[in-house]
């Protein structure tokens, strides 16, 4: 019996992050349609994840940056693609998506790219070593601030341009999973007293996610504010953090456990959640993922936020990098009656799962593979 035909996607690592969800998510979407779905990268504590869905994981060196090893991994994943019948080699990152590129040409496989970052040019070469994730077949875009970029950067026409925003898993994240004493629970490892609020900044600890604005906004607040930062960092930044806590006088007022492995429980005990990027996200997955939990979310007025994020109605924006501008903002919000802060909570729910889901991105995602397949 013949079978069916591969989809082949390919990045760095599967340790964790929002590509790497979005992989797995794809993968069993694949696998749910009746397709063969295969993930190559250099492995990480996910794979699990992918083996319990019955999907095959193939280990390479793929999160190198070495010419060399990028030559030999496009060797084994054009000798993948010929053995495997695979008709499509989907590339999220750029490294792993120079050997795709190349093995797609080789074994006559269509190549998609998800075009996850707004990507750093300020080294020489670094437009080029980019311009990958623009040479897909077609070039999925994570939101409208990238699916721009892409076109302005790198001369994308329009018709080879997908938009798919990311998405939220209801099933992981939905308030009413989550009950009051697992609340409780969670706060009080914070340190949070009753009557304490508490700030939730989830992302990575590196300095352009901006815990260091969200520090100083909280000097400008009243002591019974409480912050947390989700997200594992480098000790050097973590250090840094810690020194400016000390300077500011708030040392006392924050917590950082690393990362958070029931994020949804986390989101649910915090009264206001915070995104304070000083770049642009190309999405900011956590902020959507806030939204569904439906809590009260303030976000940086820059990149994808701008798009899931109605000022006042499903959370509200605020001039990035400004501290006196974020602390006005949470106090503003901190000072709602608890009914009309919680119907903003509710609205970016509703909001997220109508525009936002993982169904929603896994079908579209579908979509834009048919269009090789048919």
């Amino acid at each position: 019996m013949k079978m069916p035909p591969a989809v082949l996607q390919v990045l760095p690592a599967l340790a964790s992050g929002g590509v790497e969800r979005g992989t797995i998510e794809i993968a069993e979407a694949l696998r749910d349609a009746g397709l063969r779905p295969l993930v190559a990268s250099a492995g990480g504590a996910l794979v699990a994840d992918l083996e319990r869905l019955g999907v095959r994981h193939v280990a390479l060196p793929l999160a190198t940056k070495s010419p060399l090893a990028i030559w030999r991994n496009a060797a084994a994943l054009t000798a993948l693609a010929r053995a495997e019948d695979v008709r499509i080699i989907h590339a999220r990152s750029r490294a792993p998506a120079w050997s795709g590129l190349l093995a797609a040409r080789r074994s006559g496989a269509a190549f998609v790219t998800t075009y996850h970052g707004a990507y750093n040019e300020g080294l020489p070469g670094k437009r080029l070593y980019n311009s990958v994730m623009a040479r897909g077949d077609r070039v999925i875009a994570i939101s409208g601030f990238i699916a721009e970029l892409v076109q302005a950067r790198h001369g994308v026409p329009a018709e080879r341009i997908r938009l798919i925003p990311r998405g939220v898993d209801p099933r992981r994240f939905d308030p009413a999973l989550v009950g009051a004493a697992a609340i409780a629970e969670q706060r009080a490892a914070w340190g949070a007293a009753p009557g304490d609020a508490v700030l939730l900044l989830p992302a990575r600890l590196t300095r352009w996610k901006g815990q260091a604005v969200l520090l100083r906004a909280l000097a400008m607040l009243p002591a019974n504010l409480r912050v947390v930062f989700a997200g594992g960092g480098r000790d050097g930044y973590v250090r840094e953090l810690q020194a400016l806590a000390e300077q500011l006088g708030v040392a006392g007022r924050l917590r950082m456990p690393g990362h958070v492995p029931e994020l949804a429980l986390a989101l649910a005990a915090a009264d206001v959640v915070v995104h304070a990027s000083t770049d642009a996200e190309a999405f900011g997955r956590t902020v959507i993922e806030a939204q569904a939990m439906a809590r009260p979310v303030i976000a940086a007025d820059l990149g994808g936020p701008r798009e899931t994020v109605e000022h006042g109605v499903t959370g509200w924006r605020v001039t990035p990098g400004d501290p006196a501008a974020l602390a006005a903002m949470l106090a503003q919000v901190l000072a709602m009656p608890a009914a009309a802060r919680q119907a903003v909570g509710d609205a970016a729910r509703q909001a997220v799962l109508a525009r936002y889901s993982t169904a929603a991105m896994q079908a579209a995602t579908l979509a834009v593979y048919r269009e090789f397949l048919a």
